[in-house]
């Protein structure tokens, strides 16, 4: 007989640097940034949820292609090498839709969501629970982009660090390093599981980042939205549009909010005049080859690694562990 729960939400001790110090400091460098963590309000996940459904975005659908394929071969390593009653910490968990097909093929005992945006994480989880209420799952506000530690007691077990969707990309190669070396400590013995968008024609990967509906351009301007709330400040989005580009020298997609004309922007102890077509970075999404992450997997400690790519090598899932 199913045991009835309901969902456990943790929120962790708040050590981050304060959001107005790091947005402030961020918009006054000499060139304008904002960390992509602040596109996650509640409006941002869901945004971002309907951009995994254009037909320009690849990653999310050959990703679940590369599961729905090999889930079989994953789930069998994993059961070899850690058994019974894992731990699955689904990183960046948004909606929890990834964790969630891998559910009946894995050996679980509890489910960990983290995510950045707590109000989006707790709809989600208690949707989830409702659809497999025999799981004990437990969801953490947290922000991991700096680093990556949970509160005591939230790991029994073997676990699985799951990372999809190539969010990875998000972090620098030296950040990316930093993070997958803390999963390994994280994972303590167990194993991580981790989607990574590979290096593929420059059209391709711009049509990903710049969608003919515009539905990654309201994600871009929707920070502006969000800092204002966060920080006080007084962005009009219609001042600004979106731009997407490759950078093939760093192997990296760039987002970029542009300022359509003059523009003074103010918030509390500060404010910034960009000129016409000046810039405010947004995000970069790193492009990987299978043999440089497997390179980057071995420096963090990651051993015993497996790929699986789809037939036109787009997309890479890897299998490590600890």
């Amino acid at each position: 007989m199913a045991i009835d729960r309901s969902p456990l939400f943790v929120h962790a001790d708040a050590a981050a640097l304060d959001p107005r110090d790091e947005l402030a400091a961020g918009l006054l460098q000499p060139v304008a940034a904002l960390a992509p963590k602040y596109f996650y309000d509640r409006l941002g996940s869901a945004l971002f949820a309907a951009i995994t459904e254009l037909p320009e975005y690849y990653p999310t659908r050959t990703e679940a292609a590369i599961f729905e394929r090999h889930l079989g071969d994953i789930a069998q390593a994993l059961r070899l090498r850690l058994g019974a009653g894992l731990t699955l910490i689904d990183l960046g968990a948004g909606d929890s839709a990834k964790a969630a097909r891998l559910f009946p093929a894995l050996p679980l005992a509890r489910y960990l969501a983290v995510d950045i945006s707590e109000a989006f994480l707790q709809h989600s989880l208690q949707a989830l629970q409702r659809r497999f209420p025999a799981l004990e799952m437990v969801g953490l506000g947290l922000d991991f982009s700096q680093r990556l530690l949970l509160p005591a007691g939230l790991v029994r077990g073997p676990a699985l660090v799951f990372y999809p969707g190539s969010s990875i990309g998000n972090f620098a190669p030296a950040d990316a390093l930093r993070l997958l070396r803390e999963a390994r400590e994280l994972a303590a013995g167990g194993g991580l599981l981790i989607g990574v968008d590979l290096l593929k024609p420059e059209p391709v990967l711009q049509a990903a980042y710049d969608d003919a509906l515009g539905v990654t351009a309201a994600f871009n301007l929707n920070v502006l939205r969000h800092v204002n709330r966060l920080l006080g400040s007084d962005f009009e989005v219609a001042d600004w549009c979106h731009v997407a580009r490759f950078d093939a020298r760093a192997s990296r997609v760039e987002m970029h909010l542009q300022a359509r004309h003059d523009v003074a922007v103010c918030w509390p102890g500060g404010q910034r005049r960009f000129v016409a077509g000046e810039r405010i970075h947004t995000e970069n999404s790193y492009k990987w080859g299978v043999h440089e992450f497997e390179a980057l997997l071995r420096d963090a400690g990651w051993r015993d690694l497996r790929c699986w790519t789809d037939p036109r090598d787009w997309f890479g899932v890897f299998l490590a562990f600890a």
